[in-house]
C-alpha cells in the first residue's frame, strides 16, 4: 500500500470521482472470534483505551476521493491537528487496510487514529481478535442520539454481534441509470424487469450499435447484477457459516442474460473508470445499472461522462417478471476509529463531522449520505438543481429500502474473488454461465481460508 502524507488544511481537491459507495441491507453483520472490546469496563468509551493525549494530532487514512472531507473538517475545526495519509481505500478488495494494520499489530505501534474504507466487510475482521483495531462506537463512546440519526439499517453492515464498529459514509444502493434524451430519440420505453432489459439490449445492439445498456467491467459487477437478481452467491449465516450457490436458478438466469448481452455488445466489459470507457461511450450510455454514487462519479463529473443537464435519470431497480424488485449495494464506505488512538475525543469529533455535517455531506459529497438529515437535504438539493430527469429523489429513496438481505458481508472480498476468477476468463471469451462453478469453488475456498464453515 502506498501512503502519502500531507499537512492538514491544504487546498481542497477538485471534482470528486468516487470509487465506491454504500448500501442498506436488512441483515446485520456477524463475525466470529470477537475480542474483549464489547465487554463492560470502567472506561467511558466502553473499551480499555490508551492513555489519552488531549491535544495530540490524529492520523487519518483516506482514499483520494475523501480528501475533500478532511479539508472541510480542518476548515471547520482548525484547532484539531490532522495528519492525512492517502491510500487506495481497499478498493476492489485489495486488502491494503487489513494488511497494513496486521503489520502494525505485529510491531506494536504505528496505527492510524481514523481510517476510511471502501469495503463494508472490513468490520468483520477489524472488530475481532484479542485487541481489535476498530473501537466499539455504541458502548458509551458516541451518544446514542447521534447514532440514531443514521438512516435505518445503514449501520447494519458495521454491526458485529450487536455492537457498532464503524459509521457509514453514504448509501450505495443500485438504481437503473438511464438517458432520457436517448430514450426519447430512439422511441424506447424504460424497462422495469430484467427480461425487458434483455429485450431492450438486443434491440439496441441491432438498431443502434455502439450504444450500451450496461457494463460488467468492474469488480463490483456481481453486486449490481447477481445481488439484484436475488442470487444466493455470497451468503453469511450466523457467526461462521458461508454458502455460495451459483447453480441457483436466479444465478443461472442472470449469467445467461449477461452472456447474451455481452455477445451482442450492448453490455460491455470496460471499467467505467477507464479513460477508454469515457472516450467510447460518452453520449452513448442508454442505460447503466449501478450505485447511487454514479451521480457524481460519472454523470456530473467533467472528467467522466459529463452528461448534459436534464438528460440523466435514476430509475427504480429491475425485477424478475412477476416478482417484487430488490437491489444490490456497491460500497459506500465506512469510517473506523482505532482502539489505539490517544485522542479519542478528536477522532469522535472528526467522525461526527464527516458523516453528518452539511459542509461535507450536503455541499460536497456526490453520493447519498447515510446520515438521515444530511440525506434529506442532499436529495432536496438534487431535486431543486434540475439536473436529473424524472423523479430522482423518490426513486433513490425507494431503492435504498429495497436492498436484498440475502447477500452478506464475510471477512473477505467477493469483489477480489470475482476479479481474479471470472473477469479475465470473460475477457478471454468464455461464457459467464460456464464460469459459475469455478466462481463458486473460488468463493468457498476463500471462505475456508478465512475460517468459515462452508455449507
Amino acid at each position: 500500500m502506498s501512503l502519502r502524507t500531507r499537512s492538514a488544511g491544504r487546498t481542497r481537491y477538485g471534482r470528486l470521482a468516487l470509487t465506491a459507495a454504500l448500501v442498506v441491507p436488512a441483515l446485520a453483520l456477524s463475525a466470529c472470534g470477537g475480542g474483549t472490546s464489547g465487554a463492560a469496563t470502567d472506561s467511558p468509551y466502553g473499551f480499555e483505551a490508551e492513555e489519552q493525549e488531549a491535544d495530540s494530532p490524529i492520523t487519518v487514512w483516506v482514499d483520494a476521493s475523501r480528501e475533500p472531507a478532511v479539508d472541510a473538517f480542518t476548515k471547520a475545526h482548525p484547532d484539531i491537528p490532522v495528519n492525512v495519509e492517502t491510500y487506495d481505500g481497499g478498493a476492489n478488495g485489495s486488502g491494503s487496510f487489513q494488511t497494513k494494520i496486521t503489520a502494525f499489530d505485529q510491531a506494536g505501534s504505528g496505527w492510524p487514529d481514523v481510517v476510511f474504507s471502501t469495503q463494508n466487510n472490513d468490520a468483520a475482521w477489524a472488530a475481532v481478535g484479542q485487541t481489535p483495531f476498530a473501537a466499539p462506537l455504541d458502548q458509551g463512546y458516541f451518544d446514542q442520539e447521534f447514532l440514531d440519526g443514521f438512516t435505518p439499517g445503514a449501520l447494519n453492515p458495521t454491526t458485529v454481534d450487536g455492537t457498532v464498529y464503524g459509521l457509514r459514509n453514504d448509501l450505495a444502493s443500485v438504481v437503473t441509470w438511464y438517458d432520457q434524451s436517448l430514450f426519447d430519440e430512439f422511441g424506447y420505453e424504460l424497462p422495469t424487469t430484467w427480461e425487458e432489459y434483455q429485450e431492450l439490449g438486443e434491440r439496441v445492439a441491432e438498431e443502434h450499435p455502439g450504444y450500451i445498456v450496461g457494463s460488467v467491467g468492474d469488480a463490483w459487477a456481481p453486486e449490481v447484477y447477481f445481488w439484484g437478481a436475488k442470487a444466493p452467491i455470497n451468503t453469511v449465516t450466523g457467526t461462521d457459516t458461508f454458502s455460495a450457490d451459483t447453480s441457483d436458478p436466479n444465478a443461472v438466469k442472470m449469467a445467461e442474460l449477461l452472456d447474451s448481452m455481452i455477445e451482442s455488445g450492448s453490455v460491455v466489459q470496460d471499467s467505467v473508470f477507464d479513460a477508454e470507457f469515457v472516450q467510447k461511450y460518452t453520449g452513448k450510455v442508454l442505460m447503466l445499472p449501478g450505485p447511487v454514487w454514479f451521480s457524481g462519479a460519472l454523470f456530473q463529473n467533467a472528467d467522466s461522462l459529463d452528461a448534459p443537464e436534464g438528460t440523466i435519470g435514476a430509475g427504480l431497480p429491475l425485477a424478475w417478471e412477476g416478482e417484487d424488485p430488490v437491489t444490490g449495494n456497491v460500497g459506500g464506505g465506512t469510517w473506523f476509529i482505532s482502539q489505539h488512538s490517544k485522542n479519542l475525543e478528536a477522532a469522535k469529533t472528526f467522525l461526527e463531522f464527516v458523516t453528518s455535517a452539511d459542509e461535507y455531506q450536503v455541499d460536497l459529497a456526490p453520493g447519498l449520505p447515510a446520515y438521515a438529515s444530511a440525506a434529506d437535504q442532499w436529495l432536496k438539493n438534487q431535486a431543486e438543481s434540475g439536473y436529473f430527469a424524472g423523479d430522482f429523489a423518490t426513486n433513490v429513496t425507494t431503492a435504498s429500502g429495497q436492498v436484498w438481505d440475502g447477500w452478506g458481508y464475510p471477512r473477505f472480498s467477493q469483489e477480489a474473488v470475482f476479479a481474479k476468477t471470472v473477469t479475465p476468463e470473460l475477457a478471454a471469451g468464455k461464457k459467464l454461465v460456464d464460469l459459475l462453478p469455478d466462481w463458486q469453488t473460488a468463493l468457498e475456498n476463500e471462505a475456508q481460508v478465512n475460517g468459515y464453515t462452508v455449507e
